[in-house]
């Protein structure tokens, strides 16, 4: 990470506002669903992916200046790795910074979601992690690893907000388990038990998918991309003191 970006401090509440923002996007338009198209399924699927794609596109507009708008502790993993052969990328200690901020954020948005929608918080009772499911997360994942360190590494880094927005759109529907693709909020979506909710049962299986996709993703990004590790500091959106002064 360059000396030029904004405080760490700055940085970690952008990731936790984002995160939780994002959860808030998926947890209440989940509700709003449920409350709009009762009987079909696939009519709330579809409610609920349109407001993902549109909310996270702004989210990563919004905040991609400040802290690299990663949201998502794979995506923080992932640039942390990539970084460490030329010194670029999250330091470990702001890596687990970062991390903590998401975890706080997610589960803070499920909790202002279910406030909003006047629904008591509470552990989700939505089971999720078949064979099926968790080969989703692998796919999810590592597509999504693959598409924001590719446009990075290729100096495109301003497509990251429609390209991550359009991508996670189409995963869920593409992906058998609508593409969680994140750690963070999976473990924010145990606390509502609504449309968006995954059991806590469900999650180690989840997290363990979603890492594995990581992998998969970086692995297929160096192979596609050998020089990608000089392009650490881009992902999700480049960001430095020129834009946000300190």
């Amino acid at each position: 990470m360059t000396s030029n970006q904004p405080p760490l401090w700055r940085r970690a509440a952008a990731e936790l506002l984002g995160t939780s923002l994002l959860v808030m996007i998926v947890v209440g338009s989940g509700m709003t669903a449920q409350q709009l198209s009762p009987s079909d399924v696939g009519l709330q699927l579809l409610q609920n992916s349109a407001a993902t794609v549109l909310g996270l596109t702004v989210l990563i507009l919004v905040l991609g200046p400040v802290s690299g708008a990663h949201f998502n502790p794979v995506v923080s993993l992932a640039d942390w790795i990539l970084g460490r052969r030329r010194g670029t990328g999250l330091p470990l200690p702001e890596l687990g910074t970062y991390i903590a901020a998401q975890t706080v954020g997610a589960v803070s948005g499920s909790v202002v979601a279910n406030a909003m929608f006047e629904v008591g918080t509470s552990i989700s009772t939505k089971e999720r992690a078949t064979s099926g499911h968790l080969l989703g997360e692998v796919v999810a994942t590592a597509g999504l690893i693959l598409l924001i360190f590719a446009l990075a590494a290729t100096s495109r880094g301003v497509l990251a907000a429609p390209a991550v927005g359009a991508y996670i759109g189409a995963a869920y529907w593409f992906t058998s388990s609508s593409s969680f693709a994140n750690p963070a909020v999976t473990v924010g979506r145990i606390f509502t038990d609504t449309f968006a909710g995954i059991a806590p049962a469900s999650v180690p299986g989840f997290v363990v998918a979603q890492l594995i996709g990581a992998a998969a993703g970086l692995g297929l990004l160096l192979i596609l991309f050998p020089s990608a590790d000089r392009a650490a500091d881009d992902a999700v959106l480049a960001h430095s003191s020129e834009t946000v002064s300190s």
